[in-house]
């Protein structure tokens, strides 16, 4: 099954394009993203599924989405993305990015 992956809005694609500009460590996570993003195409269920009564409102609301998972990145940077599919391909939909502080906020862990 081929696998796409696309980002939730412009938004959070015009972000990642800025990580490339941005300081040393706005490149280095960029870097990150890039190899989650390989890693996802290759198999987009390596990241961990968050339960659905943990998943964020505002995801639901906003992405209409009906599933969650979780990417771990280095220096405890999340990656959050959704996985949408029909018998012909997958596509993996990046929500966002955030460090463990804003994880556990955005989660309420």
């Amino acid at each position: 099954m081929e696998c796409q992956l696309q980002f939730a809005n412009n938004k959070v694609k015009e972000a990642f394009d800025k990580l490339a500009s941005g300081a040393y460590e706005e490149k280095e996570l960029k870097n990150y993203l890039e190899r989650a993003f390989n890693d996802i195409c290759k198999n987009p269920f390596c990241g961990i599924q968050i339960p659905k009564r943990l998943i964020p409102k505002e995801y639901i609301q906003k992405f209409g989405i009906k599933n969650v998972w979780k990417y771990n990145l280095p220096n405890a940077w999340r990656l959050i993305y959704s996985i949408e599919s029909n018998k012909i391909f997958v596509i993996s939909i990046v929500l966002e990015w955030l460090d463990h502080k804003e994880y556990e906020r955005r989660f309420h862990y």
